[in-house]
């Protein structure tokens, strides 16, 4: 198992509406070809407006297949113009990560 480790940072005062918009509009794209979300989070103390999400695949191969067939989805390309237009995300970052042997999750 890998992890895809994404962290988004966002403009002040646009967490709210981007979270809004993420979850109508991206979560249920995602859902339905990733499949595995392990977890989604904002921040409360240290570097500030920043969400991270963890999503599990069986290995990079599986990733790349999942995250190929959701750029097809019209409903996806939905989602990116309308992300483009809030105009909420600063910085974004992608990091696949694996766990150690004694992690719970693996």
């Amino acid at each position: 198992m890998i992890y895809d480790h994404r962290t988004y940072n966002l403009v002040p005062l646009k967490m709210g509406k981007w979270l809004a918009l993420y979850e109508e509009c991206a979560l249920p794209v995602q859902q339905k070809y990733l499949g595995n979300l392990i977890g989604f989070f904002q921040t409360e103390i240290g570097t500030l407006n920043q969400v991270v999400h963890l999503w599990g695949f069986a290995d990079l191969n599986d990733r790349a297949r999942r995250r190929a067939e959701m750029a097809k989805d019209p409903a996806w390309h939905d989602f990116l113009r309308k992300n483009e237009e809030l105009g909420a995300l600063l910085h974004q970052e992608s990091k696949i990560i694996v766990p150690v042997k004694f992690s719970p999750l693996q």
